[in-house]
């Protein structure tokens, strides 16, 4: 088994990670290269002043993917939305021209997102796992 990088604080041992999906309004094409590397340095900050970490980040012209790691305590819609607006506002300022060419209205993230957890083991496992909670014959001596 591969070793994970638990993450230990005063009261827990965690280790989550989301599967975060973003799809521009309308699935309109507006993420140029340019956009995508600034969405990638804008997301890192967002999720650093939630005390998450981007893991992986990547997409296309039309949606991004985000791979996170967050803590035991975080509200996940809070983080989206706020990740959301905070990305969506910053995009639209710095690159104002390019964004008015698809959107007239202050869009630019479409409301609804996709969040999948994301785990080192699949269900089944972790479900076999369970189901034979107490159920190992005592070794004799």
């Amino acid at each position: 088994m591969i070793s994970q990088p638990y993450i230990s604080s005063s009261h827990a041992v965690y280790l989550l990670r989301l599967h975060i999906v973003l799809v521009t309004k309308y699935r309109r094409k507006v993420i140029s290269p340019e956009i995508m590397g600034f969405l990638e340095t804008a997301f890192r900050g967002v999720l650093e002043s939630w005390n998450c970490r981007l893991e992986e980040f990547g997409g296309e012209e039309d949606h991004v993917h985000l791979l996170i790691g967050i803590h035991p305590a975080l509200n996940i819609s809070g983080l989206v939305n706020n990740l959301k607006s905070a990305t969506s506002r910053k995009v639209r300022n710095h690159f104002q021209s390019h964004v008015a060419q698809f959107y007239w209205k202050p869009y630019f993230w479409h409301r609804a997102y996709f969040v999948g957890s994301v785990g080192v083991v699949s269900f089944e496992t972790i479900r076999n796992y369970i189901d034979k909670q107490g159920t190992k014959e005592k070794t004799v001596r």
